[in-house]
This record gives structure tokens, sequence and C-alpha cells, in this order.
């Protein structure tokens, strides 16, 4: 075989061999990269470049190159002229290869200097469909390196390449076209859960966050926030805002004046969207530090009806990063949100009118109770008054009948006692100074103990989250006493007591329901009159106290009953958030013995001594007591009663280091135990700090 032949063989062996690999490559820029790399290590040549014709088809622009001269001349981004002074611009209009059998003899050779070694070159049109769509150059550092018949064996390679590149580029449209499908599917399913949470939460302190957080995860966007106008009108308030940024927002107070002056202001003063493809050109973009990153910004009005009620603002790391889908559907999330604010202020409004009619309703019937206690009070305090001026005046004539004076102090007596009893009921034994946090499990248990009730009938069911409310201790323990004592003159054998958190954010809901005799419908509607009660020798007072400790708490109540079927008694308390704070003692903190039933409470007490490293220990019972600088003492616990307490303390020397702590603090009580020698009555702690105040 002669050598030219064996040339041309292996030329087109190498070609077809570039070609099938040419083919099996869809990135466009793997495969124009490859394409370079194929053909001088199959040929052997010094350089390959593939050039692409521009959308306006006025140059033709470098796209893969050669080893480091080619990545040279892309990062320069070289082109040429289409027709101009360059193999490559020439053989793209005349659409016919061309070579260069000594370049410094071609007319249109350019001179490259990142190829200084170049001798001689061979230029191939791509072409698809009858259309040039680019040129593959192939240089040499022989001189005629290439012959005529080199441009059929080669172009073969160059159309398949052509071809490859037209597919590639097809299959990154259908890519595209797959991934902005898949992108509007996860976009409309973003707005169709903007719609359904904003059906679902009527809590503007729940919702927004929630649309913050489903925006910024669905989009992959930087920055989301929700502003709503204030009552003046003049600014717009953050209320929600995505991450780290959004929290120190919130804490700082953030919010922005209604008008030009930044993108949300204007959104919400003209009532239309606003949108800033370069925040650096735009006008009135506020420049915020919390978001030093933002490239871009749509802000959006949130509009029901003709009333603009605040507005969203979406925020991008990159420049003119909203497609049109992104506008189209954030703007359908925007009317669902604004519709879902507007309920939820209606919804809210509505609450407070009903708090209203409900306070209403609490204070007539606090005044007629008042009322009535005052003719009820005046009624008993008359006879009293009569019978002391008739005694005077027997005492005095000297006429005294023992008989009928132990007739009239009994009188006085049971007169005064009942004069005693309306006041517990209307406004309990003391104050305290105001609501705290208290654990809601022991306040159960000390109004069980506290009026002698078995707690064996007690089925006690509190969620963790539900544990604590806000409240007066004192008074609460009389308004839970009041029902519970209610329950087991009813006949009740169980009274089950459940906790958990409320429908209404921020609040508990408390439930008591007894298996007692229940009332009739007549009986139920005037539960809640003064002075009305369906058992004999009971004042009828305790159902009004109670709903004037809940109201006084901005809690509400509701009971409802069947004759036979028992009693449910419905409870909605401010919900107490459980202490983060942990417990900090000094190192003087003394040794501490905690005399209680071991329940939730005592456990707690414990648990928090013992973290913040002090010295406590726990006994239920009275057998005996260690040497410790302090005794605190539950003054209502099922273990034990205070007379053996204030009978064992005396004998064991400790009665000068004796707290009593109680969760119901009752003046007689109190001067009982100070009497005694005690060292201290205290409100029992339920909080670190209340606790470290304790043990100072």
């Amino acid at each position: 075989m002669s050598t030219d032949l064996q040339r041309h063989t292996t030329l087109l062996k190498a070609s077809a061999r570039a070609a099938r690999l040419i083919t099996l490559i869809l990135d466009p820029q793997e495969l124009l990269q490859r394409t370079v790399d194929i053909i001088c290590d199959e040929f052997g040549f010094y350089y390959a470049g593939v050039f692409l014709i521009e959308p306006s088809g006025q140059y033709a622009v470098l796209r893969a190159g050669r080893g480091e001269a080619g990545q040279a001349m892309l990062a320069e981004g070289h082109k040429l002229a289409v027709g101009g002074n360059s193999m490559i611009g020439a053989c793209i209009q005349n659409r016919q290869g061309r070579i260069a059998l000594d370049v410094g003899a071609e007319a249109v050779f350019f001179q490259n200097p990142h190829l200084p070694n170049t001798r001689s070159e061979m230029a191939l049109p791509l072409i698809v469909a009858g259309e040039p769509i680019g040129a593959l150059t192939v240089q040499s550092t022989q001189e005629a390196a290439f012959r005529e018949e080199d441009i059929a064996a080669l172009q073969t390679m160059a159309d398949q390449l052509a071809v490859a590149i037209h597919n590639s580029h097809l299959h990154r449209e259908k890519q595209e076209l797959l991934r902005q499908a898949e992108r509007r599917s996860r976009l409309l399913q973003a707005a169709n859960r903007v719609g359904k949470e904003a059906a679902s939460i009527l809590e503007l302190d729940a919702l927004l966050p929630q649309i913050v957080n489903i925006i910024c995860d669905t989009y992959g966007f930087y920055y989301a926030g929700i502003f709503l106008v204030d009552k003046s009108g003049e600014w717009a308030v953050l209320r929600a805002g995505y991450g780290e940024a959004g929290k120190a927002m919130l804490a700082e107070g953030h919010r922005l004046k209604v008008g030009p002056g930044s993108m949300i202001g204007a959104a919400i003063a003209f009532g239309e969207a606003r949108i800033a493809l370069d925040v650096g050109e735009e006008r009135v973009h506020f420049k915020n530090p919390h978001l030093p990153h933002t490239r871009s910004e749509m802000a959006l009005p949130l509009i029901f009806g003709k009333q603009v009620l605040g507005a969203v603002t979406v925020q991008s790391v990159e420049e003119r990063a909203f497609s049109q889908d992104d506008i189209t559907t954030l703007l359908t999330m925007a009317e669902h949100l604004a519709v879902a604010i507007n309920n939820a202020r209606t919804l809210e409004a509505l609450k407070q009118a009903h708090a209203e009619i409900l306070r209403a309703k609490v204070f007539e019937a606090l005044t007629t109770a008042t009322t009535e206690a005052i003719h009820w009070i005046g009624n008993k305090a008359l006879p009293i008054s009569m019978t002391v001026a008739r005694l005077q005046e027997e005492i005095a004539d000297g006429k005294v009948d023992l008989d009928s004076l132990r007739e009239d102090l009994g009188m006085i007596a049971e007169s005064a006692e009942q004069i005693t009893q309306v006041k517990e009921q209307l406004i309990g034994p003391v104050r305290e100074q105001a609501p705290r946090l208290i654990l809601l499990a022991d306040i159960v248990r000390t109004a069980m103990l506290q009026r002698g009730l078995d707690l064996s009938m007690l089925e006690m069911s509190i969620a963790p989250q539900a544990a604590y409310t806000v409240a007066d201790s004192v008074q609460l323990v009389r308004a839970l006493g009041n029902l519970l004592q209610n329950a087991v003159e009813a006949g009740a054998k169980t009274i089950r007591v459940q906790a958990e958190l409320a429908d209404e954010r921020g609040m508990l809901h408390l439930v008591l329901a007894d298996d007692g005799a229940g009332m009739s419908a007549e009986d139920l509607s005037k539960v809640w009159s003064p002075f009305y009660s369906t058992k004999s020798g009971h004042h009828g007072l305790g159902l009004p106290a109670a709903l004037h400790v809940v109201s006084q708490a901005q809690g509400r109540m509701d009971i409802t009953s069947r004759e036979g079927q028992g009693t449910q008694v419905e409870i909605w308390l401010p919900l107490g958030y459980a202490p983060v704070f942990p417990l900090t003692l000094s190192g003087s903190a003394p040794s501490v013995l905690l005399l209680d039933d071991n329940d939730e409470w005592a456990q707690a007490f414990v648990q928090e001594v013992k973290k913040a490293g002090g010295r406590v220990a726990h006994q239920t019972k009275l057998d005996s007591f260690p040497d410790v600088e302090l005794l605190l003492v539950d003054e209502h616990a099922a273990s034990f009663s205070m007379d053996d307490v204030l009978a064992a303390v005396e004998e064991a020397g400790l009665v000068g280091k004796t707290v009593v702590l109680t969760a119901a603090m009752n003046p007689e009580r109190v001067t009982r135990y100070l009497r005694a020698g005690l060292r201290d009555v205290q409100l029992k702690p339920y909080t670190p700090q209340e606790i470290a105040a304790l043990l100072v």
C-alpha cells in the first residue's frame, strides 16, 4: 500500500472513531471540549478549536480550544468576524473548507499570538440543514500538513460534530423545558400549599412565618418577609422574616415608611408590584445591613378589595433572579395571603367583641352578686345590731337572762360566720400582688387537699406543653376548689382533669369532668346567678366566684351538664411557658430538707436544686429529720397534717429553721404558724428565680 493511501486510510479511521465518540456526548460544553481533545489526540495535531456563530450572526466565538492556548483565548472571549480576515470567517461565509499549507502566505490567515508555532491550518464549516452554525479549526506545526483530499475525510467528522452540537442544544433545551416544567409544578404546589395554609391557619403569628418559610424553601430565595400596615397607615411593620436575618429584624421592630422611599413602601403606597433586577441600580431600594447579599428584590402588595394590607418582599443573591413563573405564582400567593390576613383580622375582631361581651356579662354578674351580697349581709347584720342593743339595755337595767344571752350569742356567732363565708366566696382570703407562672398540676392537687377531698378520686392528665399557666395561684386554687367540691357534693366517684394546648394561640384548655348527678337544663341556665344553688345549705356563690377568678386571669369558662350523666367544666387560661433559665445558687446556699409528697412539684424542685449544685434531701414522712439548715414543708400534702408537722419540728428543735410553702396563702393559718415560732410562710416557688430567692 502506498504511503498516501495508507495516510488517507488512517485519517478516515481516526475521523470515524472521533465521530463515534462525539455522538455519545450530550452536554454541549463537554461535547465541544472533548471534540478538540479527541481531534488532537487521534490525529496528532498541534491545536484544534471550535467556533460557534453568535445570535447576531456577525462573529464566530471560540467555545472550546486545546490546551493552555485554548484556555487563554476562552478567557479573553476570542472571536472572529464572519467573512473577515481569517480562515474561520471565510469558511463560514463560503460554507466550504479551507486549507492553508503555509500560513505565512495565506491572505486570510489570522495571526494568533497564542499559537505562534502554527505553520498550516484547515478550517471546516459546521453546517446543519444547509445553514452554518460555526467552524472547526485544525492547526499543525508542519508546513503542507493538509491536502485537499483531507478536507473530505475530516469534513465527515465536522458534519457529525455539527449534528452532535445541534442535538446537544436540543437536549439542553429539552432539559431546560423539563426543568422549567418541574419548577412550575413545584411553584404551583407551593401556591396551592399557601392557599391551604391560609385557609386552615387563622392566627397571623402562626400563618405568616409559615408562608415565608414556604417561599424560601420552595423557590430557593435568599430571604422573604411580610410587612403589615400599622393602624396609623404610615408604617409597614415587619411581622415575619426568614432565617436569622428575619429574627434579628423582628427583634429590632423593623419597619419601613409607606411611600416611595423603599420597595415595600412604594408597593403599598401605589398598590403595585415592584421588581428590582439589580438593586444597585434601584433608586428606592432600602439597603438593609441584615441582608448584605441581596442583588434582586420583588415587593408584592397584599390587597383585599380596595385596601392594601401590607406587602411581601422576596430577595435573591442573584441578579435578574425572577422568572415570569416566579412572578405569576408569587402574585397568586399574595392574593391568597391577603384573603387569609383579612380573615384572621376579622376573626380577631370577633374574638375581641366576644371578649367584650363576656367581660360585660362578668361585670354584670359581679355587680348583681355584690348588690345582692350587700342586701344579704345587711339582713344578717340587722338582727346582730338589734340584739346587741337589746343586750346593752338589759345589762344597764341589770335584767340579764343567761339562757336568753346564750341564745342571742349563738345567733350572733351564726350570722357572723355566714357573713365571713360569703366574703370568702366572693373575694377569697387574700390576694397576690400579680399573676405569676404556676404549675397547673400542683394547683389542682392543692385545691383537692385544701378542701379535704380524696385524691384517689382524681384522674389527672396534663400535656407537657400545657403544664404551666399564668394566674394568681391563691385565687385559682380557690376557683378550682369550688368546682372540685361541687363535683364531690354532686355524688361524683371520679373527677377527670385534663389539660392540653388550646386551638387559640397562647392559651391552654383545662377540662374538669365528673360522673356526678349532673343538672337539669333549668338548673344549668341559672348556675351563674349569685345565691342560686341546687344544694341546700349553700350560698350559691361558688361558680360566679370561679368565673370571676378565671376572667381576672384573662381566661374564660363554660359548663355543660346533663341530669344523671355528670358535669363538665371547660376553662381556657393563658399558657405559661416552662422556665428556660437555669437555677443559679450562691456558695452560701443552705442545706435543705423538703418535706412533701412525691408529686410533680417536689420532684421538679429537688431536680432543679441538685442540678444547680445545691444540697437537698426529700422525704415524705415525719419519722426523723437529718441535721439541715433549712426545713421546707408543703402546707398541703397528703402524707401528713400540719398539726403533726408542728409537733414533730418542735420535738426535733427545728422550729426556727422551718418555712411553710403554700400555693394558697391564708391569713389565719399564716398567723397560726408564725405564732408557733416557725421561721416563715412563703408562696410555693415555681421558677428558678423564685427558688433562688427562697434559698438565699
